[in-house]
């Protein structure tokens, strides 16, 4: 399966999964950018990853750390 921008809630799952160390509150979007780029199932256009994409994965993968 490939992961799309539209898939927030894999997304999320999966950088909680890969970086539990991290506390998504203080992630900034060029960094979550990179890493949701970086992810091995993750294959879309990166310029389609926009702030309001990016905040959804960002509150998604609070939801999943708590």
């Amino acid at each position: 399966m490939s992961l799309k921008w539209v898939d927030v809630l894999e997304i999320a799952i999966q950088l909680a999964e890969s970086k539990p160390q991290v506390d998504p509150r203080y992630v900034n979007f060029v960094e979550l950018s990179r890493w949701v780029q970086a992810l091995p199932d993750f294959s879309d256009d990166p310029n389609r990853g926009g702030e309001k994409v990016l905040e959804a994965i960002q509150a998604a993968w609070i939801e999943e750390a708590d």
